[in-house]
C-alpha cells in the first residue's frame, strides 16, 4: 500500500468507507455474485455513492464507481477529489470506472477496502491510469492538429 494522502484525514477515509459500505449493501448482482459500493468525494465536499447494478443484457450493466460518478455530474459535480470503493477483496476499478474518474479528477485519491474496513491501497488516480487521457490531452492534440 501506497502512503496515505495527506489531505486525507482518517475521520474522512472512515465517512467514505462507511458510505461505501453501505452503497454495496444495495448492489443488485444476481449474475457475478460480486457487489461493489463506492463513495465519491467531490472538490465541494459532497459524497455521492454508488453500486453496481447488473442486468441480465450484460452490456448495459453499470459499475458503483460510474454510478457514483453519474450520480455527481448529474447534480452539477465537476471536480472529483477522492472516492473509497469496497469490494468483497479490495479490487481494483475496472478500465472504463478508470477512464470516467479521470475526467473529472485526474489527481484524485483511490482507496480499495474491503468489507471490514481494510485498506488494501490508497494512491492517486494517475498510478492506477499511468498516461491518461483527458479534456487536457483532447484539446492539446486538437491544437497541435490545428
Amino acid at each position: 500500500m501506497r502512503e496515505p494522502s495527506q489531505d486525507m484525514t482518517e475521520e474522512l477515509r472512515h465517512q467514505l468507507i462507511v458510505a461505501a459500505l453501505r452503497a454495496r449493501e444495495r448492489a443488485y448482482v444476481p449474475y457475478s455474485g460480486y457487489p461493489v459500493g463506492a463513495a465519491l468525494l467531490t472538490d465541494t465536499g459532497a459524497v455521492y455513492t454508488g453500486c453496481n447494478i447488473e442486468i441480465a443484457s450484460y452490456g448495459a450493466t453499470v459499475c458503483g464507481e460510474r454510478t457514483a460518478a453519474f450520480k455527481a455530474v448529474s447534480e452539477g459535480e465537476r471536480v472529483f477529489r477522492a472516492i473509497a470503493i469496497v469490494t468483497s477483496n479490495g479490487a481494483a476499478p475496472c478500465g472504463i470506472c478508470r477512464q470516467v474518474l479521470y475526467e473529472f479528477g485526474p489527481s484524485m485519491t483511490v482507496m480499495l477496502a474491503t468489507p471490514d474496513g481494510e485498506i488494501t491501497w490508497e494512491g492517486p488516480l494517475s498510478d492506477l491510469l499511468p498516461l491518461g487521457f483527458g479534456p487536457h490531452e483532447l484539446a492539446e492534440g486538437q491544437r497541435a492538429g490545428s
